[in-house]
């Protein structure tokens, strides 16, 4: 780590120890460019495991929904919906995008997900109710 950083060895072991507490500025970037190329891969990897295993993650969707089913009272139209997606979308949505996947390859998922956890309320209301959405705006992932 010394030789990375480009300090002596003791100097490292001064701040580990508490000895030295306010790094000097070269010494304070270092470190923190360190520490993000460690850890950041690692931080990611296991907020991505969590959420593809148990805690699901956040979406948010601009656009315009347009609905299938029979009784459906609801027109589509564009909507702005934050909603939280179950583990089994984001395990589908994370393999897609290591696999490459556009943008556009990952809206049927989407909409799927943000059907079930949105509008049927995770099949609890609107039985058979299908939503497509097009002219998608953006799509936003939150661990």
């Amino acid at each position: 780590l010394a030789e990375r950083l480009g300090v002596s060895r003791r100097t490292v072991e001064r701040y580990r120890s508490g000895m030295l507490t306010t790094p000097q500025k070269r010494l304070q970037a270092a470190l923190v460019e360190e520490t993000e190329s460690e850890w950041q891969p690692q931080v990611r990897a296991q907020a991505r495991e969590q959420a593809a295993t148990s805690g699901g993650m956040m979406v948010h969707v601009v656009a315009y929904f347009g609905f299938a089913a029979t009784g459906s009272s609801d027109d589509g139209r564009e909507r702005h919906i934050t909603t939280a997606i179950s583990p089994t979308y984001v395990q589908q949505i994370l393999q897609l995008q290591e696999a490459g996947a556009t943008e556009e390859e990952l809206h049927p998922v989407v909409a799927q997900a943000v059907t079930e956890s949105y509008f049927t309320e995770w099949g609890t209301r609107a039985q058979g109710l299908r939503a497509d959405f097009t002219h998608v705006q953006s799509i936003d992932f939150e661990f």
